[in-house]
């Protein structure tokens, strides 16, 4: 087993609440930035799978010396490293090639080992093979019942009481499939709140963490209920990039409004909000923000509507995608 520093695991849920700006949306729209998870840890703090990486080892139901084996593309993977290796229990992330190089580092970093599969389906194969020869349990993500109901506990009520109950839309990404799902459960018994996720439009995008799954080779992860949900829309990566850039700029020379800091002072809000001085958020918040634009230019947003978007996780950990150049 891998010894590691202690993670204070409290500091994983109860994220700040941002007023956001979005010229030509007609209503209140708020971002919960998920890098709050953690915000310590080095590579960008945590991001959204913090929360379904405790849920999913709180709920494992294997041995103290059963080794971690998860397929990620990052950020579950990270998050697993992290807990797990502090847990003390060797973790292997198998990840795409084309993963972002500072996630392979936040694994290693965190004392978690990676092996590099060629693509995104070698990678699930691969790390079913890995798991097949040794004694070692795979959270599984996209299989995992932990992965929605982590946010059915603490995403969707904290979203509520942040804003008061007058929340009336909640729109992100699906990539498992777990944060969508599990926040329409925790506000499914008020019947006025609209919950839309949204997919990558491309089969090869730039999205990254998030699954193309409309082509007849693809199919939805078994933690997806979109039967669930109001609405899916399809965002294409260039209007998801566009819009992370456009976020950066808006919010050049002054702060997103903190409308609850949760568990958060001002001063550690403050201290983690920027990255050298700029406001970076990745491309599936781009999305996220793409995705509440098509719902406003549809005349789906009213002025007394209030709209919630999770900020998954930083944009410095996209260094070396071509998120942050100019077009």
């Amino acid at each position: 087993m891998t010894d590691a520093p202690a993670i204070d695991e409290s500091r994983i849920g109860e994220t700040p609440l941002l007023a956001l700006e979005l010229p030509g949306v007609p209503c209140e729209v708020y971002a919960k930035p998920e890098w709050y998870n953690l915000p310590d840890q080095p590579y960008g703090g945590g991001s959204v799978k913090s929360r379904i990486a405790k849920s999913m080892l709180d709920a494992a139901d294997v041995g103290p010396d059963a080794r971690v084996v998860e397929p990620s593309s990052g950020n579950t993977g990270t998050a697993l490293a992290r807990l797990g290796v502090a847990r003390g229990r060797d973790v292997e992330i198998v990840m795409p090639a084309e993963a972002p190089a500072q996630k392979r580092a936040a694994v290693r970093d965190a004392g978690g080992t990676v092996t590099e599969a060629p693509n995104y389906e070698a990678m699930l194969d691969l790390a079913d093979r890995r798991v097949e020869s040794s004694d070692a349990y795979m959270p599984d993500q996209y299989a995992n019942p932990a992965n929605p109901r982590a946010h059915e506990e603490t995403t969707g009520p904290e979203i509520r009481a942040q804003t008061d109950g007058r929340v009336t839309h909640f729109v992100a990404g699906a990539g498992s499939g777990g944060t969508v799902t599990g926040v329409a459960r925790a506000l499914g018994d008020r019947g006025d709140v609209t919950v839309v996720a949204y997919e990558p439009a491309e089969p090869s995008h730039g999205i990254d963490g998030l699954k193309y799954v409309r082509g007849p080779r693809f199919h939805d992860p078994d933690v997806y209920a979109r039967d669930e949900l109001d609405d899916v829309l399809a965002v294409p990566t260039a209007d998801a990039y566009y819009e992370a850039r456009r976020l950066r700029e808006r919010y050049a020379d002054a702060d997103p409004a903190i409308h609850d800091s949760g568990q958060h002072d001002r001063e550690t809000v403050e201290r983690h909000l920027r990255v050298d001085g700029e406001f970076l958020v990745g491309p599936s918040s781009g999305g996220a923000l793409t995705a509440v634009r098509r719902l406003a230019e549809r005349g789906r947003l009213a002025p007394d509507d209030v709209v919630v978007v999770p900020l998954p996780d930083r944009g410095d950990r996209y260094a070396d995608l071509p998120l942050w150049p100019a077009p």
